[in-house]
């Protein structure tokens, strides 16, 4: 009896472990364990970092996109972010007149391809220091790499920082950025 409730509890404590384990190398974003089971949509609405992220997604209309088969890359504003644009911006882009001006900002975040920064770092060496990453919504992103970052420069000669990196989903990669990449206006 002694051997068999031992064997028992060595098992309950091999798949505790395993499942421990499994959810330690799952990334966190917001506090939030991010599953690359997961889409983007199940993901992002987890991280307490990305809620006006997430407004600004839903207020778009592009919840379906996002949560669609992909492959897609999105670089993730944080709420810091966001925050950081002039006064008033977020509330003026989250009304519904300006539906397709917030949808073309988020879109600039977004691209066709499940890019991670090993990829993204690789072709900003083959082309020699800068790489022009063409985005969703159109707009052409300067990728560079400083002390090992990849640093994200938009059209307006802003620079955003990836801060956390390769953040797998189900249906493509995110990639958190410290700054709203704005298109040309």
């Amino acid at each position: 009896m002694f051997k068999s409730t031992l064997r028992t509890a060595v098992a309950a404590a091999a798949v505790s472990f395993i499942a421990f384990a499994a959810h330690a190398k799952d990334p966190m974003v917001g506090g939030a364990a991010m599953y690359p089971s997961k889409n983007i949509i199940e993901n992002a609405v987890n991280s307490k970092d990305h809620t006006t992220l997430v407004a600004a997604v839903k207020a778009a209309g592009l919840v379906d996109t996002l949560e669609g088969k992909g492959p897609f890359t999105v670089f993730a504003p944080t709420n810091e972010a966001f925050a950081a644009l002039p006064r008033g911006t977020v509330e003026m882009l989250l009304k519904p007149e300006n539906k397709a001006k917030l949808t073309k900002i988020l879109t600039c975040h977004v691209v066709a391809a499940d890019a991670m920064s090993m990829t993204v770092k690789k072709m900003i060496k083959d082309d020699g220091g800068e790489h022009d990453i063409t985005t969703v919504g159109g707009c052409i992103i300067k990728a560079t790499q400083m002390k090992g970052k990849i640093t994200l420069t938009d059209e307006n000669g802003d620079v955003a920082h990836v801060t956390i990196a390769d953040v797998k989903q189900s249906n493509g990669v995110i990639h958190v950025v410290d700054k709203v990449l704005l298109p040309k206006m």
